[in-house]
């Protein structure tokens, strides 16, 4: 594993919730979210089903993000995904338990209508300040 695919690695492992960018027509729009990794290149996500968020998902599947603690010094990623709706119940119930193991937070969310995605990773940027990674250090799917 390159150093480049250990650091979006750790960075997913250790963060819950991302900052998900999403438009529709000429209006962009940003939400947090949490999320569960089930690799470097695809993540789980579950969505209010009448927000903004999946409204501009439906109208355009291209997504952008950001995995950040907030710290402009700790090591974040960018990236740039596909996001996929997904109806099937048993990944539906997946999705829900990785997201209760890695965020139990989210539990009262479960109860509200929502929608299951899956966001399908075209490339992440990794930056560090700390390694001088400025700018940020490119990682991209192999079938994205």
């Amino acid at each position: 594993m390159s150093e480049v695919e250990a650091k979006v690695q750790e960075i997913l492992a250790s963060l819950p919730s991302l900052y998900l960018a999403t438009t529709k027509g000429d209006t962009p729009w940003v939400a947090g979210g949490f999320f569960a990794e089930t690799g470097l290149f695809i993540l789980g996500m579950l969505l209010e089903t009448g927000g903004t968020t999946l409204a501009n998902i439906k109208a355009n599947p291209h997504v952008a993000m950001v995995v950040s603690s907030g710290d402009p010094f700790a090591a974040y990623l960018q990236g740039s995904a596909e996001a996929d709706l997904v109806d099937d119940l048993a990944e539906v119930e997946v999705t829900k338990t990785m997201l209760l193991a890695k965020a139990p937070q989210i539990e009262p969310f479960l109860s509200a209508p929502i929608q299951a995605i899956r966001l399908r990773v075209r490339y992440w940027r990794a930056t560090d300040v700390t390694k001088g990674w400025l700018p940020g250090k490119m990682l991209e799917a192999t079938n994205p």
